[in-house]
């Protein structure tokens, strides 16, 4: 028995050892006219006796022993492609991706080095140039360039693109309605289930291979896009064991480090992204509440059983820290079968500090001769956040010869601790000056799990997928608390006045959330015409469960306005001055539940779609398609009243044709036109297809539901010429047309209630828009400059909207309040429509020394916010100009460490927001000065 131990020991370190001396080849072969991968295609070892064939994917690998060899490619039908220099180092896998071109009549080997073949970034400009979409990307050799450790700082290079808040895509400077994100083709809910793009902050790069962004639709995909759809591909089974470890830091001279930072006193898990029940509402919803006429001691156990702390309180800032951990490996399990995994966790700590946040609200005098804006109300103080991001993937995948399967699970866990102090002034009916202690906490978890699979015939003909997807949402404002103080200038005394300042007040919101998405997809191969083609059918369905509630309760008090507060929030709980039932004076709890504010929305979305690609002639592809899709969604509530009930009635019904049609013109190798057209439709979002009322105690706006909105469709023309050339250099340039039936804008809800938002179907609308995008090396300057590119990309959009013409609607209404000399002519522009998007920077590129650096610039023009209404004029976003530098330079064994710096805002700008009117002086709507940081970062890979 111990000989036998002994033997199997030997083996395992003669198998090891037998890897340590040896080196591997891997990648995938493609296919040079259609970019798809090329199954059972040859590889040889020249001057060896070794070769394999590549898998029903295109995959292949080979052992060999350290050298440099030449590998040949062939396949039936196409070039021979013979690869030289190949470099194989002992213990280390070497990445070689191939393309294969159709040989026509010739049968001349193609010759190349492996450095040439070698380039990612070329690679994502070859799926570019044959994608059958529209499309614009970006690789992980860009990741690299940028110096960027998440998708969001990534993508807003990319040409139409702009991303807001630092986490959301905007394509083509339409809203985030119009804008879809996927992973991997498959569609996955953010953190705010509300918006339609996915918080791409969370993904860490090192972890994705490529990012899509597809401004043109074909059928196979869903119809609720418009702006484009942005497909993040995660890296696939890694050929080898790979770790990689990352730190970061970053520090904002605006907002860390301040001993004047707000905070309060959370719980004590607050650090990984949730609360511990520390801010769990303490009652229930059905609890009874005593008055406070009654003298029930009742009253007084109640009210002390909410959390006292009231107040911001001021603090020192932290800075900015990340952490990164990723791994993954294959493994042989049998004849031909592959087993791999990988696995990513991430840890985000962010802490921001906005002195001076500013928010302020404006209308027009009553006398038509006065041009500038009347000062309504006006929030100015300090702001401080702290937000917590927890992030893990995890996924493994089995290979055979016919199929794979995978199963992804990904879980993000997000916490946000929010402390502020406003003055507010209040001008429009009563002059008041008020202070506010506003405390929120927010958090939100994401747990998603897909599971796919595909399978091949024989030849790689015929393709089936199918995939699975469910995803549970629950997202939590804990314990809101709005503490505000009358100010009396004149007796310098603070004071709780309900009718003019507003009560104290507590918040508790529930949004919890199940999705569940399924999808089947055929794919089959054909010769139409005596030239290749691939039909496409598939069905999806979608499932969307969403349940709401809030609770709210006012802070009172009998007997007094709490002038012996003295302005101090803390005190207005303290136990001397909580609710005495033998006096029956003090601070008690009153219930403000409403009924609105509670209700279940569901939907189904049942989809199917054909599709034919096929080349007409020999330089003419077309892709021609439809989409059919049945939506229904349900919405059970009531008004605060009871006086109108919903229960499961069924608000929106439809059944939609999507058609869509793709012609790409071959000029030459390296020179594609492109026409597209396709229709498309944007969704209301369950909280705004409701009668919900949510009040945002930072901002002091009301959101309102409106139950009568109605999807918007879209008819969407794409023109597009792109030129080609080596060094991933690309000349573009794209002109495109949309026109909205109903657009769902965001207006203010009356001229008498300024605070107050809604959305609302509008008219029609029409946007027009070109797009260039220059990628050039600058090489031909002379050597010395072959490191050095060039970027720049911009985009010219124009949009007209007619305006809401209903009685007392949009157009009445601001045509009863033209200034003098002032004239209307019914249409405005397309709420969040930029008319001009910039992207440009200059990089430079050295991957022998392992150093990666570049100065880019980003703007985004003014675009409508909120749509006024009449007195209150229309709300701008401001343009915001993003100067950012970055370097990284790798080093150590292999290049395995590195170390990146970040230089953001260079500029030092502003975020704001503005009222704008005829001759009048801007006034402020929202302003954040955010400051420039410096960000640091080590990476270690093993």
């Amino acid at each position: 028995m111990q000989h036998k131990h002994k033997l199997f020991v030997l083996l395992l370190l003669t198998g090891f050892l037998g890897w340590s001396q040896t080196g591997k080849v891997s990648g995938k072969i493609f296919d040079g006219s259609s970019n798809e991968t090329l199954a059972f295609a040859n590889i040889v070892v020249k001057a060896t006796s070794k070769g394999v064939t590549s898998d029903f994917e295109g995959y292949y690998e080979i052992v060999l022993s350290p050298g440099t060899y030449t590998l040949s490619f062939s396949f039936i039908g196409y070039e021979t492609k013979d690869i030289s220099e190949v470099i194989i180092k002992p213990g280390e896998v070497t990445n070689l991706d191939i393309v294969l071109n159709p040989s026509g009549i010739s049968f001349d080997t193609v010759v190349i080095t492996a450095k040439k073949a070698r380039n990612t970034e070329a690679a994502i400009l070859n799926v570019q140039r044959k994608s059958v979409n529209l499309m614009d990307g970006i690789s992980a050799q860009s990741f690299k360039k940028l110096a960027v450790s998440n998708v969001a700082s990534a993508v807003k290079n990319v040409p139409g693109v702009s991303v807001q808040g630092s986490k959301y895509v905007y394509v083509r400077g339409l809203g985030d309605r119009y804008t879809k994100s996927i992973l991997n083709g498959v569609d996955i809910p953010g953190l705010d289930p509300d918006r339609n793009t996915v918080q791409l902050d969370i993904f860490p790069t090192y972890i994705i291979d490529n990012v899509q962004i597809l401004k043109s639709s074909t059928a196979n995909y869903p119809a609720d896009f418009t702006g484009g759809m942005v497909n993040i591909v995660t890296k696939d089974l890694p050929s080898q064991k790979t770790s990689s470890l990352s730190i970061g830091g970053s520090y904002n001279s605006s907002m860390h480090f301040r001993n004047d930072y707000l905070t309060y006193k959370g719980s004590g898990t607050d650090f990984l992204g949730y609360d511990n029940g520390l801010r769990m509402l303490p009652i229930s919803r059905n609890q009874y509440i005593p008055d406070a006429f009654s003298r029930n001691p009742a009253l007084t156990t109640i009210t002390k059983t909410f959390n006292p702390n009231l107040k911001a309180q001021r603090g020192t800032s932290g800075m900015d820290f990340s952490l990164a951990y990723t791994t993954g490996n294959q493994y042989d399990v049998g004849e031909d079968k592959k087993l791999g995994y990988l696995v990513s966790v991430s840890y985000k700590n962010k802490t921001s500090f906005y002195k001076d946040y500013e928010r302020g609200f404006y209308r027009t005098f009553a006398d038509k001769s006065i041009y500038e804006l009347d000062f309504s109300e006006n929030q100015i103080g300090d702001l401080g956040k702290n937000e917590v991001l927890v992030s893990g993937l995890a996924g493994i995948t089995l290979k055979t010869q016919k199929s794979k399967y995978r199963l992804n699970l990904l879980h993000i866990q997000n916490g946000e601790s929010t402390a502020g102090y406003f003055k507010q002034v209040k001008n429009f009916s009563d002059a008041v000056t008020v202070f506010k202690d506003n405390l929120q906490y927010t958090q939100r978890a994401i747990s998603n799990a897909l599971l796919y699979g595909k399978h091949v015939n024989e030849d790689a003909s015929f393709t089936f997928e199918w995939k699975l997807s469910p995803t549970y949402s629950l997202i939590e404002d804990k314990d809101a608390r709005v503490t505000p103080f009358q100010f009396d200038e004149t007796t310098n005394t603070y004071s709780i006045r309900p009718s003019s300042a507003g009560s104290p007040r507590r918040i508790w919101r529930t949004l919890e959330e199940l999705n569940n998405v399924s999808k089947i997809d055929f794919t089959l191969k054909q010769t139409l015409f005596n030239n290749d083609a691939k039909l496409t059918f598939g069905a999806s369905h979608t499932y969307k469960n969403r349940d709401f509630s809030i609770d709210d309760y006012f802070l009172l008090i009998r007997g007094s306005s709490g002038e012996y507060l003295q302005g101090n929030a803390d005190l207005l709980l303290d136990d001397a001055n909580v609710y005495d039932a033998s006096t029956g004076l003090g601070t008690y709890v009153k219930g403000n539940y409403e009924p609105s504010n509670t209700f279940n929305s569901y939907n189904n979305n049942f989809a199917g779609y054909v599709s034919e690609s096929v080349n007409i002639f020999e330089k003419l592809k077309t892709i021609i398609g439809v989409r059919v899709e049945k939506f229904e969604q349900y919405y059970t509530g009531q008004n605060n009243s009871g006086s109108i009930i919903y229960n499961n009635v069924k608000t929106i019904d439809k059944f939609d044709v999507f058609p869509s049609a793709n012609f790409i013109y071959s000029v030459n190798d390296d020179t594609n036109l492109r026409f597209s057209y396709a229709r498309t439709v944007a969704r209301p979002s369950f909280k705004e297809a409701s009668i919900t009322q949510i009040f945002d105690p930072i901002t002091n706006l009301t959101f309102n539901g409106n139950i009568d909105l109605q999807p918007s469709y879209i008819n969407n023309f794409d023109v597009r010429f792109e030129m080609f050339s080596e060094k991933a250099q690309l000349i573009a340039v794209s002109g495109f047309y949309k026109s909205f039936k109903d657009p769902i804008e965001l207006a203010f809800f009356s001229a008498s209630a300024p605070d107050n938002l809604q959305p609302r179907n509008i008219g029609s609308a029409n946007v027009y828009g070109v797009e260039i995008d220059v990628r050039k090396n600058l090489s031909f300057l002379g050597d010395n400059f072959k490191y050095l590119s060039f970027n720049f990309n911009a985009s010219l959009i124009k949009s007209d909207q007619e305006m809401d013409k209903s009685p007392n609607g949009e157009y009445e209404s601001k045509l009863l309040n033209l200034r003098d000399g002032e004239t209307l002519s019914g249409k405005r522009v397309l709420q969040g429509q930029s008319p001009y998007l910039i992207n440009a920077g200059i990089s430079y590129s050295n991957n022998e020394k392992g150093i990666q650096s570049g100065l880019f610039y980003n703007v985004q023009g003014k675009s409508l916010e909120v749509v006024g209404i009449g007195a209150i004029p229309d709300v701008y976003t401001m343009p915001f100009n993003s100067l950012n530098f970055t370097f990284s330079k790798a080093f150590g064994e292999n290049q395995k460490s590195s170390i990146s710096i970040k230089f953001d805002n260079i500029l030092n700008s502003d975020r704001e927001s503005h009222f704008q009117s005829f001759n009048a002086q801007d006034r402020i709507f929202s302003k954040r000065h955010i400051g420039q940081a410096l960000s640091i970062g080590y990476g270690f890979k093993f």
